[in-house]
């Protein structure tokens, strides 16, 4: 760690941290906060995939759908007219649409093998986002002369690593440039998690290997084909599996690669000093 005690964390010049976990256990509301003090830079993991990694795959999409509108096909042809994202911090909805959902195409899914395409395009854009951390850490002294950073990273960063290998060309990379945290959630976020997924079921990239289990799992149980599944209901029935797998991969890059800290613990914190004390808090008990 780049940090090995309370005090080298509060005596050092800058402070560069990357916050992972599941997705809405605090990883965005802290980094916001911090990003307010004015003195941190926020480097957003999603944001950097839509903009610089999947931008085009996702203007070309939009395009395509309105291709299929004769009086918009003239207009793009003709460059009359204009089709681009506005994908920013606060809405990164052009890129979990793009993503979208496997199952029957009428209820609005993908074709098994075009959503499988896409998980790829994801899993690289996300990699490249995240090997790119070095580069923001130093664009952000260079040239915003910001003195502290957070890369604030997707649920799914767990996915595409194995924390147990010391040699992980990931997670050797970022833990060399930033002190990685863990925002652990308890069994009552979980389950608030579940239900909050479960009124609004929205898209997710997957491990390769975990994706094929559970589709045919789930193709098995239902008996159903691949154009017969209703998207929103597998991922529904995904997400709670997704979480159990997610976890012990967490756990294990916190223990080999950094540290953890409590989402109740960071539901509390209100500016960068209630921040500063945790980690340094937290770091004390790792040494004691």
């Amino acid at each position: 760690m780049i940090y090995n005690s309370a005090r080298e964390w509060r005596d050092a010049a800058r402070k560069k941290v990357l916050f992972f976990g599941m997705s809405g256990l605090g990883k965005t509301y802290v980094s916001n906060i911090l990003r307010d003090e004015g003195d941190w830079f926020h480097y957003s993991i999603d944001y950097r995939i839509g903009t610089r990694y999947m931008g085009e795959y996702i203007t070309d999409n939009a395009k395509a759908e309105a291709m299929k509108v004769p009086f918009l096909r003239e207009l793009l042809l003709s460059d009359s007219i204009f089709i681009g994202s506005n994908i920013s911090f606060n809405n990164l909805t052009p890129v979990s649409t793009y993503l979208g959902k496997p199952g029957n195409p009428d209820l609005g899914g993908l074709e098994i093998d075009e959503y499988r395409r896409r998980q790829e395009q994801f899993r690289l854009a996300e990699i490249h986002a995240l090997l790119d951390t070095e580069y923001f850490i130093d664009r952000a002294k260079r040239l915003y002369q910001y003195p502290n950073f957070i890369c604030d990273t997707g649920g799914s960063i767990c996915e595409w690593v194995d924390p147990n290998d010391p040699n992980d060309q990931i997670l050797s990379e970022l833990s060399r440039h930033t002190l990685m945290i863990w925002i652990q959630g308890d069994e009552a976020h979980t389950a608030e998690l579940i239900k909050r997924f479960d009124k609004a079921p929205k898209p997710m990239s997957y491990q390769a290997e975990f994706l094929a289990r559970v589709w045919a799992e789930y193709l098995q149980q239902y008996d159903l084909r691949d154009n017969n599944v209703n998207p929103n209901e597998f991922i529904r029935w995904t997400y709670a599996q997704a979480l159990a797998h997610r976890q012990p991969r967490y756990e294990a890059m916190a223990a080999n690669w950094g540290i953890t800290v409590t989402a109740d613990d960071v539901n509390k914190i209100r500016d960068g000093s209630d921040f500063d004390e945790l980690i340094e808090r937290t770091l004390e008990n790792i040494n004691s």
